[in-house]
């Protein structure tokens, strides 16, 4: 009964970890959003890049598009954030046309909010007229939030735009060029007004899905499935109504890793292809360490020789060294990558991090509480065995020997 209660917990357990990190992957941000005045919005967006938000409430019959949008991570009064549209659609150099909304923190730490038209990528954010009629224009900051309020009036019939945002420094007052990382030069989409639908520029947006695919994929496999199916093994099968039990659901849960891990593997292959001149070495060294081990773990199984053989004591070991040398190093290399989208993406994947961390730490209070439990029972059961093990050599379990009269004949 202890077996079977202890196999459901098990597969529980296996089904919230999925669960939990899918989750993370439909909760947008904006949506948990508010405001000082109070302003309401009909649709929001998680920007995929720069810390960004953009709420949106748009009236197609006249036209009519108020808009918020919202930047993080502005700590310091020498830093410039803008939202721009481009009004030709070109989204592959949607720079070069931009009118835009520019806030600039002053000394005072109140942001300044102008308008200002980019003819080109050396434009440098002059204040100057846009070609679209707007009212409404002002910034808020607050925390280490900027936000721009406005609302534009888009052309008649036009449902849909070529938006695009940044962030910079300003020295001596004016805003200097913006960064040339893959976040920056990837701030920009297409996004219908009305379905909320978009399509991103220069592979950014199918950069991102990709990216958090990666991510789901390999804190799955290796940081989670892994870890669960070593709990499985070592605990499991203290008790003798889970054998065999434990160990097909061992081999299931490990080989599930590493199939799900190998496509984690190579969805990280090929961000890395490409993502040219962005690389992160120590997680890359890691993934590749985690791959050979895992391949390694599954032939090893394919090799395990019977319990009796004289060389299964050292395929034991060998069997353990891996399998925790792979656990460790796959939770490491996962807060490695958590590392590396916060450095693309800055907070927004906090939540993930949270998620996972109460995973890992669930795992290691279930394994310290299992861990002791199934030491008291181990003992239990030698103490069991060696008072059997004495009643039969003779004596009653207490060092006493025992005599046996036999009746008369």
């Amino acid at each position: 009964m202890v077996g079977k209660k202890n196999l459901w917990f098990m597969f529980i357990l296996s089904l919230f970890v999925s669960t939990t990190l899918a989750q993370q992957t439909q909760t947008q941000t904006c949506q948990l959003q508010t405001f000082t005045n109070n302003e309401k919005f009909t649709s929001c967006r998680d920007l995929p890049q720069l810390t960004s938000y953009l709420h949106w409430t748009f009236d197609r019959t006249t036209g009519k598009l108020d808009i918020a949008f919202r930047h993080t991570g502005i700590t310091s009064t020498n830093q410039w954030v803008s939202w721009a549209i481009n009004p030709n659609n070109d989204l592959t150099s949607a720079m070069t046309g931009a009118q835009a909304l520019v806030a600039i923190l002053q000394s005072s730490g109140s942001p300044r909010a102008y308008t200002s038209s980019i003819a080109n990528a050396g434009t440098q954010l002059t204040e100057s007229r846009i070609s679209y009629n707007h009212s409404n224009l002002r910034a808020t900051h607050v925390s280490d939030e900027v936000t721009i309020f406005a609302t534009i009036n888009l052309p008649s019939g036009v449902t849909s735009l070529v938006h695009l945002w940044q962030d910079g420094s300003v020295s001596g007052g004016s805003p200097q060029p913006h960064a040339m990382n893959n976040g920056n030069l990837n701030s920009k989409e297409s996004l219908d007004l009305l379905s909320g639908v978009t399509q991103a520029g220069s592979g950014g947006g199918s950069l991102s899905r990709r990216r958090n695919t990666h991510g789901i994929l390999n804190a799955v496999s290796w940081g989670t499935l892994m870890p669960l199916g070593a709990v499985i093994a070592r605990y499991l099968k203290v008790f003798k109504s889970a054998d065999p039990a434990w160990f097909y659901l061992h081999v299931t849960c490990q080989t599930a890793a590493y199939i799900v891990g190998v496509a984690g593997w190579g969805t990280g292959l090929k961000l890395g292809s490409d993502s040219a001149g962005i690389t992160y070495s120590t997680h890359r060294a890691l993934g590749i360490t985690l791959f050979c081990l895992g391949t390694l773990q599954v032939f090893a199984l394919l090799l395990r020789p019977n319990k009796d053989h004289k060389i299964r004591i050292y395929w034991n070991f060998y069997h353990w060294g891996i399998g925790y040398a792979t656990i460790i190093i796959s939770i490491i290399n996962i807060f490695k990558g958590f590392d590396a989208l916060e450095v693309s993406a800055g907070n927004r994947y906090d939540n993930w991090k949270h998620a996972y961390t109460g995973i890992i730490a669930a795992l290691g209070g279930i394994a310290v509480l299992l861990e002791a439990y199934t030491w008291m029972i181990v003992i239990k059961r030698k103490k069991s065995e060696n008072k059997l093990s004495h009643a039969t050599n003779g004596t009653n379990g207490y060092g006493q020997q025992v005599i046996v009269k036999k009746n008369p004949v």
